[in-house]
């Protein structure tokens, strides 16, 4: 199974490095910054979009940030070999600006399959951003930290799981705390294992949703 779904997923990035449908992103990037890790993971993490070391590198969360990550991922005994890590868009927005509604909508598709491919019990959304997108409403990341909370993606269940971005702790001591304690939380959340899945055919659970104005109401999963 894991061979089948790191297969797919290979075919999946093959697909993203080819694609254009965002023409400014596409001139821009150096190149698609699709995933880093195991698709038999139980833990995956998903930030906003590629930053400058991302772009050079091809690899999501390096430089400080990336350093960061894998220290708080090493604090509870795992390795980035063992997780896996992407971000809402493959390709780095120019002068790091955030991602439109638009391009959104075109890498839907991709984080989408991504999930369904690993399948994790733990989804990490890294900051603000993804927290705000993937929670489909716009609570702050500083009133929700470190609450897992039940989320559909399509027929699949998991624990949405919201942290501060590892980019934003550097900056700031005491959310780099924040971030250490809420770590320290995952082993439980995961030795917990799935949570019940809906059945198929099931109707899915409505989302919060944002006033106008806010987080973009895409229909992301």
């Amino acid at each position: 199974m894991a061979d089948s779904a790191s297969q797919q997923e290979e075919a999946l990035g093959e697909l993203a490095i080819g694609c254009t449908r965002c023409s400014q992103l596409a001139a821009t990037r150096t190149q698609v910054v699709f995933a880093s890790g195991t698709t038999n993971a139980d833990l995956m993490l998903i930030g906003e979009a590629p930053g400058a070391s991302e772009d050079r590198e091809g690899t999501p969360f390096v430089g400080a940030s990336g350093k960061l990550l894998s220290g708080l991922l090493a604090g509870i005994g795992l390795t980035r070999e063992e997780v896996y890590v992407t971000n809402v868009l493959k390709c780095r927005p120019p002068d790091n600006r955030d991602p439109r509604a638009d391009e959104i909508a075109n890498c839907a598709p991709f984080l989408r399959s991504q999930v369904e491919l690993v399948a994790p019990i733990v989804v990490v959304t890294l900051g603000n951003f993804a927290t705000k997108l993937l929670r489909q409403d716009d609570t702050a990341i500083t009133a929700i930290h470190g609450k897992a909370a039940l989320h559909s993606f399509g027929a699949m269940t998991v624990w949405l799981y919201p942290v501060f971005h590892p980019a934003a702790a550097l900056y700031r001591r005491p959310n780099l705390e924040l971030l250490r304690e809420d770590f320290a939380r995952l082993p439980k959340l995961l030795a917990a294992g799935a949570p019940k899945q809906r059945a198929t055919g099931a109707p899915k659970p409505k989302s919060a949703r944002a006033e106008d104005g806010g987080v973009p109401q895409l229909d992301l999963f």
